[in-house]
């Protein structure tokens, strides 16, 4: 059925649909746990950006030393934010293409390989490792969502 568009109705029934609800839910999940991972570092290396978070740690002038940064801290930050700046264009870049009617082994190969590179992209990024890997896997998953995006312009406008 290539090049048809999936009807709302058969969505549960269509197999790229059902790929994308897959890929996307696994890269979503992924960002989430970035912020408990962040949570984390903030309560491990007792670095806090909210006074009223420092209170478990002491009182008054006491607590406002746990008001500051981390570097590891603001590097899971970083990644995180790195992930929202990629997997919510995924998300919805992702559903449209997922809905123009790619054929389902070209679908499972894009949404592997951005879920692959968001996977290793978090790694890379907490570990660290060396350059280029981290750059690498962004650019990776970058332009899987481009090449996405240039598949549903040019189903859409028969380009």
């Amino acid at each position: 059925r290539r090049g048809e568009m999936a009807k709302s109705t058969q969505l549960i029934d269509n197999e790229v649909f059902r790929a994308y609800a897959t890929y996307a839910a696994i890269v979503l999940i992924k960002m989430m746990l970035m912020s408990v991972i962040t949570a984390y570092f903030r309560i491990t290396r007792k670095a806090f950006v909210n006074p009223e978070d420092t209170e478990s740690f002491g009182k008054g002038e006491n607590s406002k030393k746990y008001l500051r940064t981390d570097p590891s801290v603001e590097r899971v930050r970083r990644g995180h934010l790195n992930d929202l700046e990629n997997i919510v264009p995924f998300v919805g870049i992702g559903l449209l293409y997922a809905l123009s009617g790619p054929e389902l082994s070209t679908a499972l190969l894009h949404f592997r390989i951005f879920t692959g590179a968001r996977i290793f992209h978090t790694f890379a990024y907490l570990i660290p490792l060396p350059q280029p890997g981290r750059g690498l896997s962004w650019a990776v998953g970058y332009s899987v969502t481009f090449s996405m995006a240039y598949q549903v312009l040019k189903t859409a406008w028969r380009l």
